[in-house]
């Protein structure tokens, strides 16, 4: 088992990453007759693989928009109030509920986003806004990312850009200033909500073949999380949520390479939503 110093190694990596990516961008700079044209292809190639290391590191779950895309790719139309209800807001009090409803409304956010729905998105942020505050996290947000989000309201491609932006760095903001417990509840709220999404915007899940497959496709996602709340379950709040996690990771690691059954989907989807009742109280 992987130990605290084990994640914080991690968090070394993304700082040194961090300054190899600022030299790399200095490097583009170069004055003629110094190789520019060269050293500019081999960094902007370095770059990339630097991104998609720290992207690996930073937030190794997919993100909520990857599985909201999936949900539009199949033709699904947006349910309005399948979401968290930010009047809930209100009932959020100890860091727990907070952090993990962060992840919720990050997802609800995100569902939002995909499906461009104007009024949505913004209320979502003024939530995200109310939490971090809450939290004491505001480092973790850009001065400038709610004005950002605004003017690119109809610009989706620079909208989920900017999005997922802020989950990577919010995730690793709480990683560097010692809140790891409170990135991985983040983390959890965020995968309950876009499964819970999955689960509910079809009455007739099972009949639907791209529908089961967008849910069979958390299976990886789930052990990714499982693992690294596993790391840190000396936390009290970690543990609790690696606990209610567990009878969905049961029901996924019976299904056989055959396919899932309906009664399989159908106990994935009654867990998946009892837990989501249970976390946005």
């Amino acid at each position: 088992m992987k130990t605290l110093k084990s994640f914080i190694k991690k968090s070394v990596i993304v700082l040194v990453s961090g300054m190899l990516l600022v030299s790399l961008t200095n490097c583009t700079g170069s004055k003629k007759g110094d190789n520019s044209s060269e050293v500019s292809s081999e960094s902007k190639l370095d770059k990339e693989e630097l991104e998609e290391k720290v992207r690996e590191i930073v937030y190794p779950l997919p993100t909520a928009f990857e599985v909201t895309e999936m949900i539009n790719k199949i033709e699904a139309s947006y349910i309005i109030g399948i979401t968290n209800k930010t009047e809930s807001i209100d009932k959020y009090f100890t860091d727990k509920d907070q952090a993990i409803n962060l992840g919720v409304y990050s997802a609800d956010l995100s569902y939002a986003s995909t499906y461009n729905m104007k009024q949505e998105i913004m209320t979502y942020m003024e939530a995200l806004e109310n939490l971090v505050v809450e939290l004491g996290i505001t480092g973790a947000f850009s001065i400038s990312f709610i004005d950002e989000v605004e003017e690119n309201i109809d610009n989706k491609d620079v909208l989920v850009d900017l999005i997922t932006g802020s989950f990577y760095d919010t995730y690793e903001y709480l990683v560097k200033n010692n809140k790891e417990d409170l990135s991985l509840l983040v983390l959890a709220g965020t995968w309950i909500e876009a499964m819970y999404i999955s689960c509910n915007i079809s009455e007739t899940v099972y009949h639907n073949p791209d529908l089961v497959k967008v849910i069979l496709h958390q299976k990886s996602s789930l052990d990714k999380l499982v693992e690294m709340l596993e790391e840190h379950k000396q936390h009290e709040s970690v543990q609790s949520v690696l606990s209610d996690l567990n009878p969905i990771k049961e029901v996924y690691d019976s299904i056989e390479e055959t396919g899932i059954t309906e009664a399989q989907l159908n106990s994935i989807i009654e867990q998946t939503n009892a837990l989501r009742k249970k976390i946005i109280l």
